[in-house]
């Protein structure tokens, strides 16, 4: 805003509302991708909710290229699926030592858990995990075509600032968590004046201490973050620095608390790491090489013994033929 926060906010928002309105498309999508995830995450397996989720990455670079008219070619698509399984297979790699620790921690609870599988739908988990992976990538992609298309268009006014955006986006966020809350409490209300319900809903802002508002901070910070990343890249790289940040997390996870390293993890990482080199570098010639070269020596084996047998076949012309001279003669 250069200093002029209120100059910006009467232009931008009380001037021209049609134009600040365009943001609360996103808003509402993010909305929707959240609602859908606890569906999914209660009718599916955590390890398939954890695959089938990363598939937001190539949902997010298929709408680029319906949306955005961008192009990718075969190896950058290979690599964003490599970068989705690795995610899942480092996500998937951490699970398993939680659930073993729940799992010698809770006794004689068989009867509630197979009532909570029976309670479960497999076709609704994956209807709910595959539109929230659709409202994930039209969300990120529209927020980026909004945000370059008024830095890129030519009008009298000034372009809209990412600050200004970012203020749009939180204000029609801030509504919705609004309206959530305001409909939470209701539903606790009714449920705290019926005769069964004894216990009060808790106070706003709740188990909030210094550590969970250091949290809020960097969440905040990385929002920011994440805009301008959208604004001066775009969402597929977005998801790529995503994929990455799991494998240093998980890597400063082992280094404090001691998290065993193990041999999912790795291959995952290499897979993430690899996947992210090659989306945007070239193959390097030694590897067209070393495949080249090994088809070479595979094919021509083959062909040896094809010569050799020829070879026997045409000596045995050359030692009968003699013999044909000497009956002639």
């Amino acid at each position: 805003t250069n200093g002029n926060l209120w100059n910006s906010i009467q232009q931008n928002i009380v001037n021209n509302p049609t134009d600040a309105l365009k943001i609360s498309v996103p808003a509402l999508l993010y909305l929707v991708q959240n609602s859908l995830l606890y569906v999914a995450l209660s009718n599916l397996s955590a390890p398939l909710f954890q695959v089938t989720y990363q598939c937001k990455l190539v949902t997010t670079a298929i709408v680029s290229v319906i949306m955005l008219n961008r192009k990718y070619n075969v190896k950058q698509w290979i690599c964003l699926v490599g970068l989705s399984l690795g995610v899942a297979i480092v996500v998937l790699g951490e699970q398993k030592p939680k659930k073993e620790d729940e799992e010698s921690a809770s006794t004689g609870t068989g009867a509630g858990d197979d009532a909570d599988h029976a309670t479960q739908s497999l076709g609704v988990g994956l209807i709910a995990v595959t539109i929230a992976c659709m409202s994930s990538a039209l969300a990120g992609v529209y927020f980026e075509k909004v945000l370059k298309k008024t830095a890129s268009s030519v009008d009298k006014a000034a372009p809209v600032s990412v600050w200004m955006r970012n203020m749009q986006l939180a204000f029609f966020s801030m509504l919705i968590a609004t309206g959530q809350m305001m409909y939470n409490n209701n539903n606790n209300n009714a449920s705290s004046s019926s005769p069964q319900g004894e216990e009060s809903s808790p106070p706003f802002l709740h188990g909030f201490t210094f550590w969970v508002w250091i949290l809020v901070l960097l969440q905040a910070g990385g929002g920011l973050l994440v805009a301008a990343v959208i604004k001066y890249a775009d969402n597929v790289l977005k998801g790529l620095a995503t994929g990455v940040s799991v494998v240093v997390g998980t890597a400063f996870s082992m280094v404090f608390f001691g998290t065993p390293v193990s041999g999912q993890f790795l291959g995952g990482a290499v897979l993430i790491l690899t996947s992210v080199y090659f989306f945007s570098n070239h193959i390097p010639p030694v590897c067209f090489a070393l495949v080249g070269k090994s088809v070479t020596t595979s094919s021509s084996s083959s062909p040896s013994s094809s010569n050799s047998s020829e070879d026997d076949n045409s000596s045995a012309k050359v030692e009968m033929k003699p013999l044909v001279v000497s009956l002639g003669k």
